[in-house]
Parts: C-alpha cells; sequence; structure tokens
C-alpha cells in the first residue's frame, strides 16, 4: 500500500485530496493546526480501502515536520509528498502599497519556507520509491491580480523552488498543481462578503489529481 503526507489536510482541498487518495487504496498522513487526533465523526460502516494517520500540529513547525515524515516512515515507506498547507494573508487582500511586511514574512513562511523544509526531510525515502513531490499553487503565481502580490509572490517561489527541484531530484517526479478556483474557506476569506458559491467544490478536481499520481507524467506545472 503506497504512502502519502498531505498536509493542510483539515478542510478544503486538503480534506478532498485525503479522502480520494485513501478510496484509492493509499495510506494517508495528515496535518493540520486545526486537525484533531480522532475523526470528529464514527467512521462510516464502509470505511475507505486505505488508511488515514493524523498527527495535528503547524507545518512550520520543525519537530511537527519530523513527526510526519516519522509517521510515514512508520509504515515502511514514503512515496508521495503534497505540499498543500497554505496560508492567504490579509483578508481582504491590501495592495503591495500598504502590505504588511511582518504578514508578508509568515505567508512566505507557511507557503515557501516550510514545504521547502518538509520536502527536505521526505526526500531520502522518495528517492528510494521513485516517489513524488506536488505543491499546490495558483493562478495567482503566474497571473498579476491586483491585491494578490504577497500570496501570488510566494506561490511564484513556491512554483520556481518545484521547478528547480525538479531539475535537481530526476529520480523524483516533482509537480506544481494550479486547482483553480474553487468553494474553500481561504477563497472565501480572499473575498469578504461575496457569494462564491459559483465555484466547484475541492471534490470536484480529485480524480484529476489521483490520475496524475498514478499516471506520473514527467515533472513539471499541471493545471487540474
Amino acid at each position: 500500500m503506497p504512502t502519502a503526507i498531505i498536509t493542510g489536510a483539515s478542510r478544503g482541498l486538503g480534506q478532498a485530496l485525503t479522502t480520494a487518495l485513501a478510496a484509492a487504496g493509499w495510506t494517508v498522513v495528515i496535518d493540520g493546526r486545526t486537525l484533531s487526533a480522532e475523526p470528529a465523526e464514527p467512521a462510516e460502516p464502509a470505511e475507505p480501502a486505505g488508511v488515514v494517520i493524523r498527527v495535528p500540529g503547524d507545518v512550520t513547525d520543525p519537530a511537527h515536520r519530523a513527526a510526519l515524515v516519522e509517521a510515514a516512515l512508520g509504515t515502511g515507506r514514503l512515496d508521495l509528498l503534497v505540499n498543500n498547507a497554505g496560508i492567504l494573508g490579509p483578508s481582504p487582500q491590501p495592495p503591495l502599497a500598504d502590505y504588511p511586511l511582518a504578514t508578508l514574512r509568515d505567508v512566505f513562511e507557511v507557503n515557501v519556507v516550510a514545504p521547502l523544509a518538509l520536502t527536505q526531510l521526505a526526500l531520502p525515502a522518495l528517492r528510494r520509491h521513485d516517489g513524488a513531490v506536488v505543491t499546490v499553487t495558483s493562478d495567482a503565481a503566474v497571473e498579476a491580480y491586483a491585491g494578490w502580490g504577497g500570496y501570488g509572490a510566494a506561490k511564484a517561489a513556491a512554483e520556481q523552488a518545484s521547478n528547480v527541484l525538479a531539475v535537481e531530484e530526476p529520480a523524483v517526479r516533482v509537480w506544481w498543481v494550479d486547482p483553480g478556483d474553487l468553494r474553500t474557506q481561504m477563497h472565501a476569506e480572499a473575498f469578504p462578503g461575496e457569494d462564491i458559491s459559483d465555484r466547484p467544490l475541492p471534490e470536484t478536481v480529485t480524480p484529476a489529481f489521483v490520475d496524475l499520481v498514478t499516471a506520473r507524467p514527467a515533472s513539471g506545472r499541471v493545471r487540474l
């Protein structure tokens, strides 16, 4: 049974990806700052084919990152790391002229530094098992949207880090994945007071994600 780590899996896309991979027979190690050690509800009678291991914590914490990798290696292998955890920054999004720099550092810490640090810990096991690294990105990384300078710059940095990692680690697949606009809490925070019910739910992109990690195309940017 293959094993994946998915960060930021207490809600939204991370939660949807966890459900999809578990249903496909994966063991999935998940984290989240608001994640409880045990599921909030009892397991349904029809349990998924895979296993979900919950490791609550903050991905910016070095001890927590080590615990995530340790939990995965406890299954005997690590095949996939999904760097999904992220923060938007201020809500509503301010123009760069007014962007609080202390907050910008936090946005880069969560969206760029922490994923790279976790990837560094996971790479030895991923190399051994022909593994893969997925970093969830955004069209804000490649398009200039007013008000999205902080978040977009962080996602652009994460994309370039993935791009270089793909060259440096030929034994590992590296994909930076843009899931599009989804109906998530983070997206709602980006547009406070607006109705985002026209956006698709995160579950709509999970089949394409499972196809990606199953088919294992060449490293690169992927739009789900």
